[in-house]
This record gives C-alpha cells, sequence and structure tokens, in this order.
C-alpha cells in the first residue's frame, strides 16, 4: 500500500458483453470472473483495477484492501494503466462501448464513485478523470464512453460542489473545489490504436 493517494481516475470499459442482466449476482459473478482471469492468465495477485461498476450499477472491490485504502487516503498499486499505476486508480466499467452508451445505473454510479474519490484525494474532476487512452495505446474506454468524460468531469464537479457545501457547515469555513488541487495535464501521445484492453502493465510497474 504507497502513502500517497492517487493523482488521476481511470475510466476503463471490461470491453465484454454488453448484457441485459443488471442483478446483484451477475454483478459479483463478473468481479470473479475478472479476478480468475488476471490471476489464471496474467499470472497478477489479484485484479487489476481497484473498483468494479456493473451494468446494473453495482460498485463493487477490484484488488484486495482497495476500499481500505481509499477510506485512509493512501493507495493501492493495480494492474490496469501500463507505467501509470502507481499514481493512478482504474474503475472498470461492464461492457464494450465503441459504439454503445452506458447505461443510465452505470453512469449515475460512476459519477457517485468519481465524486467519492475526488472528495477523499482532493482532486479536481476536471483534471483528474481520465480514460484508459490518455496514457496508453489502446481504445479502452470506447468511444462512446470516452466521448461522455467531459459531461463525466461536469456532473461530478456538481455533485462534489453539493457535498463540499455540506460539510462547510461542519468544517466551520466555506470550502470549494477551488481549494482542491489540480495537476498536468495528461501526455497527449498514444492516443490511437486497433480496439484492444491493453496494455495494462508497462516496465516501470512492478509487484502485481
Amino acid at each position: 500500500m504507497l502513502a500517497n493517494g492517487p493523482t488521476h481516475i481511470v475510466v476503463h470499459h471490461t470491453a465484454t458483453s454488453n448484457v441485459s442482466d443488471t442483478s446483484t449476482s451477475h454483478a459479483a459473478a463478473l468481479s470473479r470472473s475478472i479476478q480468475r482471469y488476471h490471476m489464471d492468465n496474467n499470472g497478477w495477485s489479484d485484479t487489476g483495477q481497484q473498483l468494479t461498476i456493473s451494468r446494473g450499477g453495482h460498485i463493487m472491490e477490484g484488488r484486495d484492501k482497495s476500499l481500505q485504502a481509499i477510506r485512509d487516503g493512501k493507495h493501492v498499486l493495480g494492474a490496469h494503466t501500463a507505467n501509470h499505476n502507481s499514481h493512478t486508480i482504474g474503475i472498470e466499467n461492464e461492457g464494450t462501448y465503441t459504439s454503445s452508451t452506458p447505461p443510465g445505473a452505470l453512469m449515475s454510479s460512476l459519477v457517485d464513485t468519481c465524486a467519492w474519490l475526488c472528495l477523499v484525494y482532493r482532486l479536481n474532476p476536471q483534471e483528474a478523470i481520465v480514460g484508459h487512452r490518455d496514457y496508453n495505446a489502446t481504445s479502452c474506454p470506447g468511444d462512446q464512453l470516452y466521448s461522455m468524460l467531459p459531461k463525466l468531469r461536469s456532473d461530478v464537479g456538481s455533485k462534489l460542489r453539493q457535498q463540499l457545501s455540506q460539510l462547510s457547515g461542519p468544517a466551520g469555513q466555506e470550502l470549494s473545489l477551488e481549494q482542491l488541487p489540480s495537476y498536468p495535464t495528461v501526455p497527449q501521445s498514444e492516443r490511437v490504436a486497433t480496439f484492444y484492453h491493453g496494455p495494462t502493465v508497462g516496465d516501470l510497474d512492478t509487484g502485481f
């Protein structure tokens, strides 16, 4: 577990079928399937991403101790964005969003999750929320979901301002997004590639 929290939230899609099953049992089965694949096929110690959201909007822990780390303002090293795992937290969103758009339940949970992470780690959503393709040569999280990131940032900002307003009273001072830190812009290289999910681990990443 790393003492410093992540600086960016990386949005992924699982590149799996856009199923109609929105039950909790399906969500649990999805998590187990991802875990088995990452451990048995990739040889990792656990699931690569820290969080997973099903098409039904169910939010699940991925890599072990991720929730504990978030609560403590720390960071569990994942395996989801090659050469950037030490400073990014990954959210896998169930489905393939190359031409389809994510269901409303998933997007609502993604907004809630990103707002929670931004509040915990003091991140500005306009700077912190990125797509997998912003860092690696991949089409993940799909053209449709990627095109929705500006709205996601805006929706997270609105929810975050609401949460900060509610916290201002107990804090004894007016809290605002302007008090949150900003980070350098994401590198613009390696944006275009044929469709595949990876890479998820690079030469600068260790300990999987």
